[in-house]
């Protein structure tokens, strides 16, 4: 017989203090919660043991002798009443949200589901044993301080995010052992750290890895959910990525980032969860407190609110929900070395109770948490539900995807009508989306591609999607692609169809990291990685979505992007903290912080603005104050050369030093300058860099 005693309420989860381990979960509606102890290759519990204590809706109870390693789960007691929003059911073993560690997946089975699987039955109570289907959760030693994880602390200024998948990113890199690839270890690989560092590469953003589960209906059709955006567990990581080393493989590979000067971020998703809509199974959530964790219609508590698009909504607004968040989060950077994430869907979070709100308590409360202060935050600024799009609607301490602004550069560069002013409002950091809130163009994350949608390199070969992979008849995934393939869908060996792409996907990068703001890249944009028109791989864990290290379609884009970062790096005018203002630098003379010229030389004006044809135009801009160039970027979207005048009275004289053209895109200095009021022939479908130092003495 196991002794129990009532040990105490805080913290939540299972906690080893040497002698034992402290159980403690939150059930607000639950009438009782018996804790189960499993021993490796059991299906049943070995030991039932009810909790003894409840304090403010916390259960809790101290196990003598009990030892990491151990595995448990619980089942909670409580009204089975639907048309209440509860959905207790003890016959079902449910895992610890807190859990920081997880051992096995889950098997899927009727059985896991707390209703009848039945039609017009739904709502009854299905009264057979899960346990042998589900994973476990598993006890864990203390965590042990580790200077080496403190997270690395890049300016944002600074910050280049690479977007990554675990597996996708190491699993057919010929340096990495094969036994390790595809695991957390593999992302500290010597031969992954140097191609990062050698890009220019400062954040490495990894997709979920938080522990996720593999929906049914993928699983039935032999695939799995790649992605990730299906969170079982908040603390754990996901076991399918580890290694020899376990978890610690995980922290080994963040010092090794770390040591090289590279931040980690997590994608984290803490909008839904994998239980999905009120038809499907009881892991975790639904069977704890199903009322307290998920969203519900006041009018019809027996319906879930689904902002997601997942069949529910975490109920972020719920203290005790908002708490599970926070200590999360906290737990990934103090235990992890994490330094920023990206929060998928995150309207989601600031629904208070229901509507979007950049004062809801979970902003406020991560502005004030000292463990997070200087972690950054980067929201997906939109859900599916009623006035979800919020892009520019985060508060200060926020950044955001900008999805405008990629879809207005491949617009441009698509030759779409009338996308000049948004690519320029995007060039210049999305003055008129984040300074209204008070934010600097830091709050803009630009991207032409990312993984939810085409590569960059389908961009410019696919117009339809090709989804057919995913076993949905090519109905998944979304048409706006904003893409052109130039003449032939897909692969060709058209010798021009081939170089308008490659000049097409050089212009796409450049404009990405010449524009203010936080640029990212996808994984394998800069080796031309193509996923075959396929814009929603979520559930290939194959060629599909791997990165190709063995051949490379365009063996100079990984130079141009260097090159490009570079650039980026050493001209201050680039990494603004501040938005133009369009005025004055010096009153004696006429240079502003930005210049709009049209081809001619002139200030665009209203004409130019209002033409929605127009293709060539010119940003001329200066430096926030810091020593270096002014710079000139020419933008030509046009299929013919275009004649461009060099303004007079705006700088000079100029020094090509970049250019979209050529395949690496750097221009050594030559002897001679271009003058002011000279001109240049503009290539078609081109980006040009010119520079002109404003110290003279520099």
């Amino acid at each position: 017989m196991i002794g129990v005693d009532d040990g105490v309420p805080a913290p939540l989860g299972a906690h080893f203090d040497g002698r034992g381990v402290n159980f403690a979960l939150f059930s607000e509606h639950a009438t009782a919660v018996d804790l189960c102890l499993f021993e490796p290759g059991e299906r049943h519990e070995t030991h039932r043991i009810r909790l003894p204590a409840r304090t403010d809706d916390i259960w809790h109870g101290y196990l003598r002798g009990v030892l990491p390693g151990q595995l448990y789960g619980y089942r909670v007691h409580g009204p089975w009443a639907p048309e209440r929003g509860h959905r207790f059911n003890a016959s079902k073993l449910v895992l610890d949200p807190y859990a920081r560690e997880i051992a096995g997946r889950i098997r899927w089975h009727d059985a896991l589901y707390g209703h009848r699987r039945l039609v017009g039955r739904d709502d009854r109570i299905d009264r057979r044993d899960s346990a042998a289907y589900m994973p476990k959760a598993v006890v864990t030693a203390p965590e042990v301080p580790d200077l080496a994880l403190r997270p690395v602390r890049r300016p944002l200024h600074e910050t280049v995010i690479y977007e990554a998948h675990v597996r996708g990113l190491t699993m057919t890199h010929p340096a990495i052992p094969e036994a390790e690839r595809g695991t957390y270890e593999a992302l500290a690989h010597p031969a992954i750290i140097e191609h990062l560092w050698k890009l220019g590469i400062t954040a490495l953003e990894l997709l979920p890895i938080q522990a996720f589960a593999d929906d049914r209906f993928l699983v039935e059709k032999g695939l799995v959910n790649y992605w990730g955006y299906s969170p079982l567990g908040y603390f754990a990581p996901d076991p399918r990525f580890l290694g020899h080393g376990g978890t610690g493989g995980l922290k080994a590979a963040i010092r090794e980032l770390n040591a090289a000067g590279i931040e980690v971020f997590l994608d984290v998703v803490y909008n839904h969860t994998c239980e999905a809509g009120q038809d499907g199974p009881t892991l975790s959530f639904r069977g704890i407190d199903n009322a307290s964790y998920y969203k519900h219609d006041p009018a019809q508590p027996q319906r879930g609110i689904d902002c997601t698009g997942c069949g529910n909504t975490l109920d972020v607004a719920h203290p005790r929900v908002m708490q599970l968040v926070m200590d999360s989060l906290r737990h990934w950077v103090t235990a992890y070395g994490i330094a920023g994430f990206r929060f998928d869907l995150a309207s989601s979070l600031g629904r208070a109770p229901m509507d979007f709100s950049p004062k809801a308590a979970f902003f406020q409360a991560v502005a004030q948490d000292p463990v997070l202060a200087g972690v950054k935050m980067i929201a997906e600024p939109w859900d599916i539900g009623a006035g979800g799009y919020q892009l520019g609607g985060y508060p200060r301490g926020w950044s955001e995807w900008n999805d405008q602004f990629r879809d207005a550069a491949r617009g441009f560069w698509r030759g779409d009508r009338g996308t000049l002013p948004k690519l320029t409002q995007g060039l210049s950091g999305s003055r008129e989306v984040f300074a209204p809130s008070g934010r600097s163009p830091l709050a803009s994350i630009n991207f032409a591609a990312s993984h939810d949608g085409y590569t960059l390199a389908d961009v410019v070969a696919y117009e339809e999607k090709h989804n057919e992979a995913n076993g949905e008849g090519n109905r998944d995934g979304h048409g706006h692609n904003v893409s052109r393939n130039y003449g032939v869908e897909g692969d060709t060996d058209n010798f021009e169809i081939l170089t308008v792409r490659a000049r097409q996907k050089r212009n796409l990068l450049a404009t990405v990291m010449l524009a203010q703001g936080v640029p990212m890249l996808l994984m394998g944009d800069e080796r031309s990685r193509s996923q075959g028109g396929n814009n929603n791989a979520y559930c290939q864990d194959n060629a599909v979505s791997w990165m190709d290290w063995t051949s490379d379609p365009d063996p100079t884009l990984a130079t141009f992007v260097a090159n490009l970062l570079r650039l980026r790096r050493e001209e201050p005018g680039l990494r603004r903290r501040r938005f133009f203002d369009g005025v004055a630098i010096d009153p004696e003379e006429p240079l502003r912080d930005v210049h709009w010229l049209a081809p001619d030389g002139t200030e665009m004006d209203g004409d130019d603005w209002g033409d929605d044809g127009r293709q060539a135009f010119g940003m001329q801009i200066g430096n926030d104050g810091d020593a270096g160039q002014r710079l000139l970027i020419l933008f030509n979207a046009a299929e013919a050369p275009c004649p461009f005048r060099l303004a007079p009275g705006v700088g000079g004289p100029w020094r090509v030093v970049f250019d979209t053209t050529r395949e690496t895109g750097s221009v050594l200095f030559g002897p001679s300058a271009l003058a002011e009021g000279g001109s240049l022939n503009l290539p078609a479908r081109s980006l040009l860099v010119l520079a002109a130092r404003t110290d003279e003495a520099a």
